[in-house]
């Protein structure tokens, strides 16, 4: 029996490095991460080095606990100004877009593998949510810098659409195996849903209170203290699960309140949650390749890649165009949101359920959820830079410190050590001077230390200490890191010159002859960008106002234009893309083609 245990530990411990070992590759080359983990776990199983592993109930039981952390360190590192900024279309997207996809999804395999339509909505809710995994990594670790609006509501939707698509999944199988139809699906279902995800939401923000709370009071050792909170995030998932809420949706509202409060020992608890999450992954994409029997594949190898084309293609597309209508994004960005739609270990961990609830297509369910998985990861997860590039989201790097790290010290419950690296042509490389509440303290030139006081001008290269509250870091950055780029080739991007944003914009109509709208001669530059970008502009964002263009240079703490770039040859960044047309774009069709056209006027490009 003994042997047996360290038997298995062996292996288990080898397949864990073996995935960690990949790691390496993904980064060099640019692969999907997950996919490599699926690929290992399925050469260890029983098709590939004979491991054999077939309990479903053990591997959705690890699998939802693997979930929960994931989720708990998902909402951890998402900061509020990202989940305000992106509210709004990423919750539509996590609750409207995941039962349209299903529901689009599910009309096709009902025609395509000739299932019952309830059993194809079932499919379609299996396969339904994006991966918080994969599309976390890609975006936050792959090196892609994309704007703002675009990256938030990727990240909040895919840490908030799993909740959504394991009730529905749990909700089908249960109509399925009481042998109802599609009519059963009513008021019934609505009142669960809102009752789930009602708990879940106050079961979150409760927990997340509770655990802010414990952590500051209790004030226990630093090396428990992530222990503890980790043990804490799944007493919140656990908790809301049985008093019948959604402890998924719990678990990741507990992280977001946690992660943006003053909770203490941050960084440590930042850089355990974030292994934690590692290792999540990794055993359950393993688990999950385990389970797989890559043998049963061929035999439904046609039909799963047509439905997974489906899914990529048009009912992922379908969907999140409509989810996103209210909001009017522009067409590129609304076509790059419907593209990161990768599906992973979530979908393959929901395609247990049919098999848990006894059903008697369970095993097909799986085989289908894995495959397609398998054909997302492969053509959307290789794809991701280049697309971005080619419909023009892909922007300088930020304004933001080259290096910083964040020390936690006894005594400094307010204040955090920074460690910033000064870049050339950055405001303190111009002699600008650290402001004195930030307690510069050392200073590391060519690798050797002195006092701050004593290092004269700072030098590009510099190491620079700091003693900081948490809420200044943004201001720092600033003066430590470049501004936006005059020269090289992100001149281009940002225009040939710079102008006062609080000009008037009749300056502009004086200058170079655009035509502005009623009411915006009396706008300022600044006020009339914010007003065409529809009430919030962003770094990098631009609006072509007839010869010239403007481009956001950059940005204050709140959000308003402080440096504006002018293009005196705008160039058409964003390709025509026959799709995807917001509301306003779809009105000004409608209503030049209602236009006669003799109609004074007429010829007049309406979008001017």
């Amino acid at each position: 029996m003994l042997e047996g245990i360290y038997l298995i530990t062996l292996v288990g411990t080898l397949l864990v490095l073996v995935a960690a070992f990949s790691s390496l590759l993904a980064f060099r080359f640019g692969a999907p991460l997950l996919l490599l983990f699926l690929g290992i776990g399925l050469g260890a199983g029983v098709d590939g080095l004979g491991i054999s592993f077939d309990n479903a109930g053990i591997a959705y039981f690890i699998g939802s606990l693997a979930l929960a952390v994931i989720l708990f360190d998902s909402g951890f590192g998402t900061s509020i100004q990202s989940f305000r900024q992106a509210a709004g279309p990423a919750i539509t997207l996590a609750t409207l877009g995941v039962v349209l996809t299903a529901g689009f999804f599910g009309l096709f395999a009902h025609y395509v593998i000739g299932l019952s339509l309830l059993e194809s909505l079932l499919l379609g809710a299996i396969v339904g949510s994006t991966d918080a995994a994969a599309v976390f990594f890609l975006l936050r670790i792959g090196g892609i810098q994309i704007r703002d609006r675009v990256r938030s509501a990727l990240e909040v939707e895919s840490g908030s659409n799993d909740p959504m698509a394991i009730f529905l999944t749990i909700a089908l199988v249960e109509l399925i195996a009481q042998g109802a139809g599609l009519e059963a699906i009513g008021v019934e279902i609505l009142i669960l849903f809102v009752t789930q995800m009602g708990i879940g939401l106050v079961a979150g923000l409760a927990g997340g209170a509770m655990i802010v709370f414990l952590v500051n009071r209790l004030k226990m050792e630093r090396g428990l203290s992530p222990i503890f909170v980790l043990a804490l995030s799944l007493l919140v998932f656990s908790v809301t699960g049985a008093i019948g809420g959604s402890g998924f949706l719990a678990v990741y509202v507990a992280g977001l309140y946690a992660g943006n409060r003053n909770i203490r020992s941050a960084p440590t608890l930042k850089r355990f949650q974030d292994g934690m999450s590692w290792l999540a992954q990794i055993i359950m994409f393993l688990m999950l390749g385990l389970l797989a029997t890559p043998s049963d594949f061929p035999a439904i190898a046609v039909s799963a890649v047509a439905l997974a084309l489906v899914l990529i293609f048009i009912a992922r597309p379908l969907a999140v165009w409509l989810s996103l209508l209210p909001f009017n994004f522009p067409r590129a960005e609304t076509a790059f949101i419907s593209w990161v739609g990768l599906r992973g270990a979530v979908s393959i961990l929901l395609a247990l359920v049919p098999l848990l609830g006894e059903l008697d297509t369970g095993s097909m369910f799986f085989n289908y959820a894995f495959i397609i998985v398998l054909v997302s990861l492969l053509v959307q997860g290789w794809t991701i830079n280049p697309l971005a590039k080619r419909l023009g989201l892909v922007v300088p790097a930020r304004i933001g410190p080259v290096d910083k790290v964040e020390l936690e010290l006894p005594g400094t419950a307010n204040h955090e050590l920074l460690v910033y690296r000064v870049v050339g042509n950055s405001p303190v490389a111009k002699g600008e001077r650290v402001p004195r509440w930030a307690r510069p303290s050392l200073v590391i030139r060519e690798g050797q230390s002195m006092r701050y006081q004593y290092a004269g001008r700072l030098r590009a290269g510099d190491y620079v200490y700091l003693f900081i509250s948490s809420r200044y870091p943004r201001l720092l950055d600033r003066l430590f890191a470049s501004p936006a780029p005059v020269d090289g080739d992100d001149a281009e991007f940002f225009g040939a010159f710079a102008i006062d944003p609080k000009r008037p914009a009749r300056d502009l109509e004086a200058a170079y002859g655009p035509s502005l709208r009623e009411g915006e001669e009396e706008m300022s530059i600044g006020e009339l960008m914010v007003a065409r970008l529809g009430g919030r502009a962003e770094y990098a964002d631009r609006v072509t106002l007839g010869p010239v263009e403007l481009i956001v240079r950059d940005t204050d703490q709140d959000g308003d234009i402080i440096s504006v770039g002018v293009s005196l040859e705008p160039e058409q960044r964003e390709p025509q893309i026959p799709a995807f047309l917001s509301l306003r774009e779809m009105f000004l069709l409608v209503r030049a083609w209602l236009r006669p056209a003799s109609a004074p006027g007429a010829d007049r490009d309406p979008g001017a």
